[in-house]
Formats: structure tokens, C-alpha cells, sequence
């Protein structure tokens, strides 16, 4: 059994994996899938890791404890530090979007064993979160991916149109209908951990017809920064909820495929 943490992309919902939920618990899996405090103007990638940890802890998962002394230090009374439970219960991460950075802070001070991009932002160590669209490219591949559609690049961004464009209708009923949750745009003064990679598995799934991180630009930045091919699902930015059924498949697949534990 894993423990299967799903961490949100922007907006910090954990409502966002609601689809794909119950599909990894009912294949035996423990799944977290926390709210961050996206709508807090001082909060950093840190404190979005606090939340996650903070979820997993809830749970009772694997064992888990702080990576250096910086975590510990923010870990001291707060309960955050070494967590305990089934010894045969690993730890996968699960991002999407901007949760990659998120991602990197909570594999910082978590026992990985699995990570999982999913549409993701993937940053370099200590990369900073509003730099990396100018540093990666984005602009330039989401406009030439709009002009192969016919779509006009420069374009006010909609949302639905650029997020929910293949997403059920009923499914984008009920994510419209709800409160628009808030993010603050001082997270992109934000940095992800300044320290190399912790994480030995790391896989990627790029939507194939994803109009934010088009798939082109999701493979070429999966081979430069990560050295692997990202693994496409049908569907746009919005995976769990276009594709639940493929996109759980693919991190069951993922988790199976994990090299057995010593």
C-alpha cells in the first residue's frame, strides 16, 4: 500500500483530485489530497508544504522526517518532523500545475519514494516560481500551439476556454459553481528548495492537448531538466478532471512499475 499524496496546482484546492480520489483508494491506497493556503499573501512554498505534511500526518502515514536542519526548525512545535506508521507504506507525490514547486518543498522534508508531475511546473533547485515561465519558454510554446489551433494568441487568457475546454460538462458545472478559489500572486516571489533532487522515480504526464504547458513544451522540458519522457494522457491542463480513469491508471501503473523495496 501507498500513501498517495495529491498536492493541487494554483488556487490550492484539494477538491481538484475529487474525481481521481476514490479510483487510487479503491486499488488498496491511502490518499491525501490537502487544501493549501493559496489565498495568504505571506505564504511561501514552505508553508504550502506545511499543509501537505500537515494532511499526511492526519493520515498516519509512512514514516517520514525532516530533511535538514531548516526543516526541523520549522517542523519544532508544530508535530511537523518525524512521522510514523506501516513500515511497507510508501510515500508518492503526486503535482499538478504550479503544485510542482509545492512539490519540491514537500519532497524536501518527506521519504519520496515516488514523484509524479502531472501538467507541472518542473523547477530547478532554487528556482524562482515567477521566473520560470520566461526561463522555460512558456509564452512562446503556449502562443504557437494557439496559432496551430487557430486560436489568437494574443488573446485575453479565459479560463474555461484555456482550462476547461475538454473537461464534461457537468463536471465544469459544478467546478464553476463553486467559490473561485483565491492565489495570491506574491507565491510567485517564491523559490523552490535550494538543494538537489531527493527523489530517485520521478515520472511525468503531459496532456496532449493542453493549451497552458502544450505537449511539446512538456516533453522538451521534461528531457532537459529531467532526463525522461513524459508519458501522454488525453486530455488538456486539467487531467483529473478530463481523465480520471487515465490518469489513476497511469499512477497505479507508475507505482507498480517501482523497483521493490530492499
Amino acid at each position: 500500500m501507498s500513501t498517495i499524496v495529491l498536492i493541487p496546482g494554483a488556487g490550492g484546492e484539494g477538491w481538484y483530485w475529487h474525481l481521481v480520489s476514490p479510483l487510487l483508494e479503491r486499488a488498496g491506497h491511502r490518499v491525501v489530497a490537502p487544501d493549501l493556503p493559496s489565498g495568504d499573501d505571506a505564504a511561501t512554498f514552505d508553508d504550502y508544504a506545511d499543509a501537505v505534511i500537515e494532511a499526511v500526518r492526519a493520515v498516519g502515514p509512512a514514516s517520514a522526517s525532516a530533511a535538514d536542519g531548516h526543516a526541523a526548525d520549522r517542523a519544532e512545535g508544530t508535530g511537523i518532523g518525524t512521522l510514523s506508521g506501516a513500515a511497507n507504506d510508501d510515500v508518492v507525490v503526486v503535482a499538478q500545475s504550479l503544485g510542482g514547486f509545492t512539490a519540491a518543498a514537500v519532497c524536501e522534508r518527506l521519504p519520496v519514494r515516488l514523484l509524479v508531475y502531472v501538467n507541472a511546473m518542473i523547477p530547478l533547485p532554487a528556482e524562482n516560481s515567477g521566473a520560470w515561465w520566461q526561463a522555460t519558454g512558456q509564452g512562446e510554446a503556449a502562443a504557437a500551439y494557439a496559432r496551430e489551433q487557430g486560436r489568437d494568441p494574443a488573446a485575453v487568457f479565459d479560463p474555461v476556454e484555456g482550462f476547461f475546454h475538454d473537461v464534461p460538462p457537468e463536471v465544469t458545472a459544478e467546478a464553476l459553481g463553486r467559490a473561485e478559489p483565491p492565489q495570491s500572486e506574491h507565491i510567485f516571489d517564491s523559490a523552490a528548495p535550494a538543494s538537489a533532487w531527493p527523489v530517485e522515480n520521478v515520472r511525468v504526464v503531459a496532456g496532449r492537448y493542453d493549451r497552458l504547458f502544450p505537449l511539446p513544451f512538456m516533453q522538451r522540458i521534461s528531457r532537459e531538466r529531467l532526463g525522461i519522457e513524459p508519458v501522454i494522457v488525453d486530455s488538456g491542463h486539467l487531467s483529473a478532471l478530463a481523465a480520471p480513469d487515465a490518469l489513476a491508471t497511469l499512477i497505479l501503473e507508475f507505482i507498480d512499475d517501482l523497483p521493490q523495496s530492499a
